[in-house]
């Protein structure tokens, strides 16, 4: 047989243990008497059963007594502050267990009234943000009260350089559950030059609900303390002022509750320093290019090209010196039979004949068109050679006795593009040696004449590796090279 008895508050009626009240953190107690009305002795056990089992003891948990005794436990609720101990109407249940006579057992219930309390914790990510206008980020808040919650967010900066657009812009949350929010950033106007703008700021994270009713009940507090001092006198007034004061209290606690994350908007300019620097340098020299190099580049060309084109005047004068045309009629030797088969042709020409000698065959012709520098007459030679494959002939024009030629030019053609090696030579001098499958044709040419005396050779030495194609198509049995030589033919004096 059990009789309850609760020290916070009498109970309701019909009830075995009267309901409680207790804050998550706090500590609430309640008891039970319990009275054997048996006839012998007996031991009861005491256990808590229900939602509340977890965070509320039974002081003793065991008892034992005589028939017609009695003796009261203490019931301690202390639920943490968690949001697993949701806020509300939680039943509460006490098994009485007679260990003599089990069958006996006794389930006392009653309810415990859980009260709420808000907690929200909210924090920024990145706490620090670059950009040249915009900046992302993000708000996560969780809900760690032990009710449900519907949060707003409040961004404030100093100056109000930055405007704030929040997404969602009020989540409900349950009791422990999570969100996160997109906060975009915004500045008023960008930076163009010089170093980047720092904007602090802070985001208040409150619940909208809770801040309604507080200004509800402060509103309401007032006005009815109003309306009851004009009606009842002073003792309604004190009521609506205390009512007024535990208003301002909540409200004083809600903005205790109120997490304000921290976070900082870095606004760099467009153009950044660096680039400032190398524009500067870039503009320099470009004005420098044309101020100072451009100038003298263009005075530099000018004088060089004024150079060359004196070069070519001096040149192209010199040779035509000697070939001025003149009348006048001759004939130039150029008929001689030397050993070797070398033969000389004359054509008409005021001027003495050339003799053509080579080891082969080889012919030289000589002609006179006018009258040189110093009585000189303009002359000039082939020499003609022929060279069997794998062999080298020698062909040469040979100056006339009392005569000097300055030569000025010559040409050598390899028509049929053999392969091999030819030398030229004036006298004892070797002018070229050339490879004759570089060329077809090849010219020389001395402002200076080179000059040679009665009875020396102009010597073209041919070594025939391979005959070539001549523009018939069918491939030549020897090698074939002509040279033409010319310049001014002059008595010696």
């Amino acid at each position: 047989m059990t009789t309850p008895a609760a020290t916070p508050s009498s109970g309701a009626p019909g009830l075995d243990i009267p309901s409680v009240t207790v804050t998550p953190g706090g500590t609430a107690t309640t008891s039970l008497t319990v009275r054997n009305d048996g006839d012998i002795v007996e031991a009861y056990r005491l256990e808590v059963v229900g939602d509340c089992a977890a965070w509320t003891t039974v002081e003793p948990d065991r008892v034992s007594l005589y028939p017609g005794t009695s003796e009261t436990v203490t019931i301690r609720l202390a639920p943490p502050r968690s949001s697993r101990v949701r806020a509300g109407e939680v039943p509460l249940a006490v098994r009485v267990l007679p260990t003599e006579h089990p069958e006996a057992v006794k389930v006392p219930e009653t309810t415990v009234r859980v009260e709420g309390f808000r907690q929200l914790r909210a924090e920024s990510a990145p706490k620090r943000r670059r950009g040249w206008l915009r900046g992302r980020f993000r708000i996560a808040v969780r809900n760690e009260g032990n009710r449900p919650v519907q949060v707003g967010f409040t961004p404030a900066q100093p100056g109000e350089e930055l405007k704030f657009d929040v997404s969602p812009a009020a989540p409900k949350l349950e009791p422990g559950e999570s969100a996160e929010v997109a906060l975009r950033v915004r500045a008023g106007k960008p930076v163009w030059f010089g170093k980047p703008a720092t904007w602090p700021f802070t985001v208040t994270v409150a619940e909208i609900a809770a801040k309604a009713g507080t200004e509800t009940v402060a509103k309401a507090g007032a006005k009815a303390g109003t309306e009851t001092v004009a009606k009842a006198g002073a003792k309604a007034g004190t009521r609506a002022h205390d009512a007024g004061a535990d208003a301002g209290a909540d409200a004083a606690e809600d903005d205790r509750e109120r997490p304000r994350p921290e976070a900082e908007f870095v606004q760099i300019p467009i153009f950044p320093t660096w680039l400032l620097a190398v524009l500067a340098a870039l503009l320099a020299l470009l004005l420098a290019w044309f101020l100072l190099v451009r100038p003298a580049v263009r005075s530099t060309a000018r004088e060089a090209a004024d150079q060359a084109v004196q070069q070519q005047a001096t040149s192209s004068e010199a040779p035509l010196v000697g070939r001025t045309p003149a009348a006048g009629s001759g004939q130039q030797p150029g008929s001689g039979q030397q050993p070797g088969s070398g033969t000389g042709s004359a054509l008409p020409g005021a001027g003495a004949g050339g003799t053509g000698t080579g080891t082969g065959t080889g012919t030289g012709t000589g002609s006179g068109v006018g009258i040189g520098p110093g009585g000189g007459q303009q002359s000039s030679a082939t020499v003609d050679q022929t060279t069997a494959g794998g062999e080298t002939k020698v062909g040469t024009y040979t100056v006339p006795a009392g005569k000097s030629f300055g030569i000025t030019d010559i040409v050598v053609a390899n028509f049929q593009g053999d392969e091999g090696v030819v030398t030229i030579a004036f006298g004892d001098r070797k002018i070229t040696t050339i490879a004759l499958e570089t060329f077809r044709n090849q010219d020389y040419h001395w402002v200076t004449p080179i000059r040679i005396t009665e009875n020396q050779t102009v010597t073209v030495q041919v070594t025939c590796a391979k005959p070539g194609t001549p523009a018939t198509g069918v491939q030549a049995q020897e090698c074939h090279e002509v040279l033409n030589v010319s310049g001014v033919l002059s008595d010696l004096r």
